[in-house]
C-alpha cells in the first residue's frame, strides 16, 4: 500500500495541467524495427503481463505496485507499436488517477490474465467495486476495453480512461486543446491562455456526444485513437459534451464513461462500458469494430444481443424541415438515442436493455415530445407516426429573437462557445448594443449573458395601438450557472423576480459547453405595460451568486420572443 499523502499529491498533479511540452528524443522511443509481426500470444512476468496482438502492437499491463505516485498495478506500462514505444514511461495509461486509488480507503488491486480460445486475450484488473478488462484479438492492432463497477468511483467522482503518449511523438491532435507553449492559466488551473491572445483547454476538444464515433491524435505513420461503444452506460444524453483530450507534454487521449462536469442527471452504474484503443498508420480508424466475441469472454455485465429489444417508429409528423430531430430514450439504468430520418422521421433504436424508458424528441437539441416506452429482452416495440406536441415556435409570435431549438447557435459569438474561452480575442464583443426587431439580425444578440460583463440587454420593438393587449414574453436559456435567470423589464413595468432553474452546479460556459437544462422563462406582462410606438425591453442578469467577470452568474440563451 502506498503512502496515502503521495496518493493525495499524486491527484493534485494529475488534475495541473501541463503549460509546455517536454522534449523527449524519439531516440529514447524507438527499438528494433521487426521485418515480421511477432505470434499472438501472452507471457508473464512477476511485474507485467505482456500481450502480442501479432499485428505490430505489444502492450504489457502492469501487475505490481511500483510504489511510484503516476503508476498503479493495472495500468497500460507499454504499447510498442510497429517497434516503437509510445507509452509515456513515468507515468501509466489508467483510470482516473490510478486503480489504486479509484476508491477511498481502497489500495488493492488485483491482476490476471488468460488465453481464451487461442485467439483472444483478457486482463482483468479488479480495483474495489470496479472491473476492468483489456482484450486482444489474434491479428488486430487493437486493445479491447471494457469497464463494469457497481458503484461509482468515489475519490474523483468520475469515470474516465487516460491514454497518455508522449506528444513529440503523437503532436497532431485537436487544436483547441493544445496547450504547449502557453503563457499561463487565465481560469483556474485548466484554461490558458496563448500569446496572441486566443485561448486553450482540455475543455474545447468537446464534441457532442451523437456527433463522434471515435476520438485521438497522430504523428509520423501512427494514429492513435479511441473508439466508443453506444454510451449506454454514460450519463448526459446525446448532446453532452465533455473533454476528449489535451495535448501538452503528453498527447491525453480521455474516454469518458461518466463524468460530472455540466452533468444533468445521476451517474449511471451496472453498465459493462466497452471502448477500443485502435492503432493505425496514421490514417483514420474504421468504425466497423467487431465485439460480438465478447460473449464468449465471460466479461461480468455483458448482456448479449438476445437479451436486448428494441423500438422502431414509422414516422415523425409536424417537424421543421430546417432542423435534424434525435429520438433519445433514458431511464436510470441507461440511455440511447437514435436520429430520425430527414424524409419522414423513420427511427430505429436496437440493442437496449429491458426496462421502462421516457422517449423524447429533440428539434436539435430542444425536448418537443415525450413518453414512455416499455422494452422486452427480444422484443421490438413498433410506434406509429408520432406528432410532435410541444414546440414552442408552433405559437405565432408578434417577433421572435432566435429560434427554439435549444442552442444559442445562431446569437452572437454561439459558433465559438463550445473551442474557446469568451474573453478569447475571436470572440466579438458580448456587449453588441440595443437589439432593434426588425433591422437587427440574431447575429446582433448575445449569445451568453453574465450579470458582470453584459449584465443587461436591451430590446427596442414598435407596436401599433390595435397590438397593445396582455402578452407573454417568452425567454428561453439552454444552461444557467450560479443561479443566472432573467428578470424583465418592458418600458417602466417590471416583473418579479423569477426562481432559478435546476442546472449542473459546475462551470460551464467557460469551458465549452452551453449544454445544461434547457429552461423556458414566462413573463405575462399586462397591456398597460406597452405603448403604441416605439418600446423598450431589458433582460437582466440577476443571482445572489457567482464570482466575477465570466465566473459571474449568467446563462445561454436559446430563444426570446412575444405573443
Amino acid at each position: 500500500m502506498r503512502n496515502p499523502n503521495a496518493r493525495i499529491a499524486r491527484a493534485s498533479f494529475l488534475r495541473r495541467a501541463s503549460s509546455a511540452a517536454r522534449v523527449v528524443g524519439l531516440g529514447a522511443f524507438a527499438l528494433a524495427a521487426s521485418t515480421a509481426f511477432a505470434a499472438f500470444g501472452l507471457t508473464s512476468t512477476t511485474d507485467f503481463y505482456t500481450v502480442d496482438t501479432g499485428a505490430g502492437l505489444v502492450f504489457k499491463v502492469r501487475r505490481t505496485d511500483n510504489g511510484v505516485s503516476t503508476q498503479s498495478a493495472g495500468d497500460i506500462a507499454s504499447l510498442v507499436y510497429n517497434g516503437v514505444e509510445y507509452q509515456n514511461q513515468s507515468r501509466g495509461s489508467q483510470i482516473n488517477s490510478g486503480f489504486d486509488y479509484l476508491y477511498t480507503g481502497v489500495s488493492a488491486v488485483s491482476v490476471s490474465a488468460a488465453v481464451v480460445n487461442t485467439s483472444y486475450i483478457k486482463v482483468t484488473v479488479q480495483a474495489g467495486n470496479l472491473t476492468h478488462y483489456y482484450m486482444a484479438r489474434s491479428g488486430y492492432p487493437h486493445i479491447y476495453m471494457a469497464t463494469y463497477f457497481t458503484t461509482e468511483p468515489d475519490t474523483l467522482n468520475l469515470c474516465r480512461y487516460i491514454v497518455r503518449i508522449p506528444s513529440t511523438l503523437l503532436p497532431n491532435g485537436p487544436t483547441p486543446s493544445d496547450i504547449r507553449n502557453n503563457t499561463g492559466a487565465i481560469e483556474s488551473s485548466d484554461v490558458f491562455g496563448m500569446a496572441d491572445g486566443t485561448t486553450r483547454s482540455k475543455h474545447y476538444s468537446n464534441m457532442r456526444l451523437k456527433d463522434w464515433s471515435y476520438i485521438g491524435a497522430s504523428g509520423s505513420n501512427v494514429g492513435v485513437w479511441m473508439l466508443r461503444d453506444n454510451q449506454e452506460g454514460g450519463s448526459g444524453g446525446p448532446f453532452y459534451r465533455s473533454l476528449l483530450n489535451q495535448c501538452g507534454s503528453d498527447q491525453e487521449i480521455t474516454y469518458i464513461v461518466n463524468y460530472g462536469e455540466a452533468q444533468t442527471e445521476a451517474l449511471r452504474t451496472n453498465i459493462l462500458n466497452s471502448y477500443t484503443m485502435v492503432f493505425t498508420n496514421g490514417s483514420a480508424p474504421s468504425t466497423s469494430i467487431d465485439t460480438s466475441w465478447f460473449a464468449n469472454m465471460s466479461l461480468t455485465g455483458y448482456v448479449a444481443p438476445a437479451g436486448r429489444g428494441r423500438v422502431t417508429g414509422v414516422g415523425i409528423a409536424g417537424r421543421n424541415a430546417n432542423y435534424s430531430y434525435t429520438v433519445g430514450f433514458a431511464n436510470s439504468t441507461a440511455q440511447y438515442w437514435a436520429a430520425a430520418r430527414a424524409s419522414d422521421g423513420y427511427f430505429n433504436c436496437t440493442g437496449m436493455l429491458p426496462g421502462t424508458y421516457t422517449l423524447t424528441i429533440y428539434k436539435n437539441e430542444l425536448a418537443v415530445y415525450t413518453r414512455s416506452v416499455a422494452v422486452t429482452a427480444g422484443g421490438t416495440v413498433a410506434l406509429n407516426t408520432i406528432t410532435i406536441t410541444a414546440d414552442p415556435s408552433s405559437v405565432t409570435p408578434l417577433w421572435r429573437i432566435g429560434d427554439w431549438d435549444g442552442t444559442p447557435a445562431e446569437f452572437r459569438n454561439g459558433d465559438k462557445v463550445t473551442t474557446m474561452h469568451p474573453s478569447d480575442v475571436r470572440m466579438s464583443s458580448w456587449t453588441p448594443g440595443t437589439y432593434v426587431v426588425g433591422s437587427s439580425s440574431a447575429a446582433g444578440f448575445p449569445a451568453y449573458q453574465w450579470k458582470d460583463i453584459n449584465g443587461t440587454q436591451s430590446i427596442q420593438f414598435s407596436l401599433t395601438s390595435a397590438q397593445i393587449a396582455d402578452r407573454t414574453v417568452r425567454v428561453g436559456i439552454t444552461v444557467a450557472y450560479s443561479g443566472g435567470r432573467p428578470k424583465l423589464a418592458v418600458n417602466s413595468w417590471t416583473s418579479a423576480n423569477p426562481a432559478a432553474s435546476t442546472q449542473p452546479s459546475t462551470r460551464t460556459l467557460t469551458v465549452g459547453t452551453y449544454r445544461g437544462n434547457n429552461t423556458t422563462y414566462s413573463f405575462a406582462v399586462p397591456a398597460s405595460a406597452f405603448v403604441a410606438g416605439t418600446n423598450t425591453m431589458t433582460i437582466t442578469v440577476i443571482s445572489g451568486s457567482g464570482l466575477t467577470q465570466y465566473l459571474s452568474a449568467g446563462y445561454s440563451l436559446d430563444c426570446v420572443d412575444i405573443y
